[in-house]
């Protein structure tokens, strides 16, 4: 039996991030797994989230032992493991160098119209909590565990051509490419977060991805000051942002 490939996909909040696991889940040799430290960070630093005490309920909350399990048995012997993650959820001892064996791709937003969707949830948002930095600073030491340039991905480059982004993802992480990540069912899934009630609302309705964004939403004066904090390091992971494959 082949090893197992486990992918990791460090991603900032309200990011098509679900959409990409949806993506992933559609594969017949392809686990999924749900922000599997989320709980963990909830409970270390008591951040107040929507749903935070189901979060940490439903959850394996020890930062050691969640780490030890993406590292084990892929569910169903699955041949790939897709993990989404969020880099401002590493808050302890553990970081993306626990996890030297993965293979580590990062899916990036205009942090404009990440501030923008946060805001349609009614949730409060600082710089801190998107992640933004720590992309950055993953994604130097992944490209210093492989000897190559991170994978990097715009949601807005996958929205305006998925075929075309999902195929070069898939020749980044060197698995093959299959059309049954362009469309799934709609509805939720066993492997959703508890958080799914609050967060999932939009995606569980959808069988694919949506078409290209419209224009950006107004922002307030402070959360221009959010968004322009956190441009510099977007622009950083932009140089890195994988091309379409049209073939």
């Amino acid at each position: 039996m082949s090893t197992p490939l486990r992918i990791a996909m460090w991603s900032g909040p309200r990011n098509i991030s679900t959409a990409m696991m949806r993506s992933f889940g559609a594969r017949s040799d392809c686990a999924v797994t749900d922000e599997p430290f989320y709980g963990a960070f909830l409970k270390k630093t008591g951040f107040q989230q929507p749903m935070a005490d189901e979060v940490i309920a439903s959850m394996d909350c020890d930062w050691r032992s969640v780490a030890e399990t993406l590292r084990g048995r892929v569910p169903g012997d699955k041949a790939i493991w897709y993990q989404k993650h969020m880099p401002h959820h590493m808050v302890d001892d553990i970081s993306i160098a626990d996890f030297p064996d993965h293979r580590h791709a990062f899916l990036i937003r205009d942090p404009a119209r990440v501030v923008a969707s946060y805001a349609a949830k009614r949730v409060e948002v600082t710089a801190d909590d998107l992640g933004y930095e720590r992309q950055v600073e993953y994604a130097d030491q992944a490209a210093q565990m492989t000897g190559k340039a991170p994978i990097v991905l715009d949601s807005a480059d996958i929205l305006s051509d998925p075929a075309s982004h999902l195929k070069a993802l898939c020749v980044a992480l060197a698995i093959p490419w299959d059309g049954a990540m362009l469309q799934w069912q709609p509805g939720g899934r066993k492997t959703d977060g508890v958080w799914a009630a609050h967060w999932y609302n939009r995606v569980v309705e959808t069988s694919g991805f949506g078409g290209p964004e419209g224009a950006a939403k107004p922002l307030t004066p402070a959360q221009q000051r959010i968004a322009d904090s956190c441009r510099q390091y977007y622009e950083k992971m932009t140089r890195y942002r994988l091309q379409p494959i049209t073939k």
